[in-house]
């Protein structure tokens, strides 16, 4: 649909677009609103989890790809130097944080719902803290400045998984696509089999990372310095403040979409590096991560919603640049729809393959030996 306007005209339409995240997240206080004296109460609950991945899926389709890459000479500069970008990513935070704590009001209060209704709620917020907080947080923990690093921090710390900000920085982005690295998929596993080792090592491997980090300063792991200590005690505090204010629906409302919101990027993790390699060279090294090392996605629906990560091929090669200047790379790997559709795809693990084994084997085509090299872990 926008593909032959011009990039210039596409850049002005999504300084205005990235605000579209906006869209889900006031789709939880509206969900609550139509679920009121409604026959349907318990379906309205499902609104903004059945919006997302059942709707989104066929607008990225209908709209179409994103065609604006803008100019490395001038448009670039310009835009990595506007305080507005920054400021559209950080908005995100206490408005986040406020429907968070008052979708939790109502997964206690509000009577209702029945175990129907409660869980499409958890699946809602879950996806709106996942889709929307742990993206923002993951554009944020790449940048230097405090207050951003901060602020990813709190947003990672608000579903219980600070240890991302440590091991996505440190680890994968160290070893993505290759045998060491826990959220890289290896070809032919399903997703049922990639998310416990996920789970498990993403966890501990944070840990491990900051361990080593206090020992080259000679200090032990458990200090004061130890960054995780001091996120997971404000998770800690989240748990312990609904606690207090909604009971033990408050604990259950928060581990529950902590949860939700963990899985979806995990979920993003398998579609983004699913079955491809960095070749290993003559030395035992492994090649130096380019573009073609992430699976992209340059649907236009989806890249004002989740601020460019669908433009993973250039955030892995060069993970410092902010969203709004990432770039489209025709020689990329391409996924066939947006992330929530891809996501969908990976649920169903033949539909998953049917779609996607074939695009990974045309990738190392004359190069299958890669294929069997990646192998090495249980389907």
């Amino acid at each position: 649909m926008f593909e032959r306007l011009p990039s210039h005209w596409i850049l002005s339409v999504k300084k205005v677009g990235y605000w579209i995240w906006l869209i889900p997240v006031l789709g939880i206080p509206l969900s609550y609103r139509e679920s009121l004296d409604s026959a349907y109460a318990n379906a309205w609950a499902w609104l903004v989890v059945g919006t997302v991945f059942g709707v989104i899926p066929l607008f990225d389709g209908l709209i179409g790809r994103d065609p604006a890459n803008p100019s490395e000479d001038t448009e670039v500069p310009a835009m990595e130097r506007q305080g507005y970008y920054r400021l559209l990513s950080l908005s995100t935070v206490p408005l986040l944080l406020g429907m968070l704590i008052w979708a939790g009001w109502v997964f206690a209060s509000y009577d209702a719902w029945n175990w129907i209704g409660q869980l499409g709620w958890l699946l809602s917020v879950g996806t709106v803290t996942g889709a929307i907080g742990i993206t923002v947080a993951h554009e944020l923990i790449h940048k230097d400045p405090p207050l951003e690093q901060n602020a990813g921090g709190l947003l990672l710390a608000a579903v219980c998984y600070a240890g991302f900000k440590i091991e996505h920085l440190r680890g994968h982005h160290v070893h993505v696509c290759t045998p060491e690295d826990a959220s890289s998929a290896r070809y032919g596993q399903s997703l049922y089999a990639f998310l416990p080792r996920a789970y498990k090592h993403n966890f501990l491997n944070a840990w491990a990372l900051e361990a080593q980090r206090l020992k080259r300063k000679g200090l032990p792991a458990l200090h004061w310095r130890n960054e995780l200590i001091g996120w997971y005690a404000i998770s800690a505090a989240f748990l312990l403040g609904f606690s207090l204010a909604f009971g033990w629906l408050g604990v259950l409302f928060f581990l529950g979409q902590s949860f939700v919101a963990l899985t979806l990027l995990e979920i993003v993790n398998y579609v983004e590096h699913y079955g491809l390699h960095r070749r290993k060279l003559d030395d035992g090294r492994y090649e130096r991560t380019n573009p073609k090392h992430s699976w992209n996605s340059n649907y236009l629906l989806t890249n004002l919603f989740l601020f460019h990560l669908q433009r993973h091929s250039d955030h892995h090669a060069f993970a410092k640049r902010r969203y709004q200047v990432l770039r489209h790379f025709d020689d990329s790997p391409q996924l066939p729809n947006g992330y929530a559709g891809m996501i969908v795809l990976a649920l169903i693990p033949p539909l998953w393959r049917a779609v996607m084994d074939p695009r990974v084997r045309a990738y190392y085509a004359g190069e299958e030996h890669q294929l069997g090299d990646s192998q090495h872990v249980s389907h």
